[in-house]
């Protein structure tokens, strides 16, 4: 059996490893219900077993159906584009962009869960789709507006600048101020090179700030000189005396 759990607050989601197992096996589907238990905790599960709950996810016979048609050799992409157009003319930013970002993040597929608990189209963590009022991450139209609308955030926190924002998209903005460039995390450079490619085809993003463990420039140091005056005194002097037994340092 299938179960998630979630709290409302915003801790750190429980995620079985069951359900990772079951969602991105893809042997098997289901209805996925959603219902709070007497804690508050909000659970997902395909089996209600008595509960009062909320159907969220149903899938089964289309699932099945693409299998049959990817078996056949029939290609059955799913077209996001009406909620993507909706999320980008919303949040101002270009719908090529949301698209290179669901590619990265998921493939398409609105039912994947990340390793560390990232869900659905735009691989929103639990506490982020709570922040954007997600109520439920599997559902393509409300991870791609709460996707979307994270990125726009991103955007305005770095002023407007796409490789940090991308960068905090992926790692966390606390990542990226602490660094003030993209963090040096290999995950975080091959997701926003990723991005970049999938966005503006092979053009690589340019890396902006200077890193946080980067020693400043040195100053320019203007040059030193030792002269001899006329009554055998030494002179060190940052002037150009006119000494013809001047030397430089």
């Amino acid at each position: 059996m299938l179960s998630f759990f979630m709290r409302k607050t915003t801790a750190i989601t429980a995620i079985s490893l069951y359900l990772l197992v079951f969602l991105l096996s893809g042997a098997a589907w289901s209805d996925i219900y959603r219902y709070t238990d007497e804690s508050g905790v909000v659970c997902y599960t395909d089996a209600p077993l008595g509960k009062k709950t909320d159907l969220v996810l149903k899938e089964a016979h289309a699932a099945e159906k693409q299998q049959f048609q990817a078996k056949k050799g029939i290609s059955v992409p799913v077209d996001y584009s009406h909620y993507i157009q909706k999320a980008a003319s919303k949040y101002a930013i270009d719908s090529a962009l949301i698209k290179a970002v669901i590619k990265t993040e998921s493939n398409g597929n609105h039912r994947a869960v990340s390793r560390k608990g990232a869900i659905g189209l735009m691989q929103l963590m639990p506490t982020t789709a709570n922040d954007m009022n997600v109520s439920n991450p599997f559902n393509p139209e409300e991870n791609i507006e709460g996707g979307t609308r994270y990125l726009r955030m991103m955007l305005e926190k770095f002023d407007g600048d796409l490789t940090l924002a991308l960068a905090a998209y992926n790692a966390g903005p606390g990542a990226v101020q602490k660094y003030r460039t993209v963090p040096p995390i290999s995950e975080t450079r091959d997701y926003v090179k990723k991005v970049y490619s999938l966005y503006k085809g092979r053009q690589t993003y340019a890396t902006t700030g200077v890193a946080r463990n980067e020693p400043p420039a040195e100053p320019k140091q203007p040059p030193i000189y030792k002269v001899t005056l006329d009554d055998g005194t030494i002179l060190f002097t940052n002037s150009t005396l006119p000494k013809s037994n001047r030397l430089r340092f």
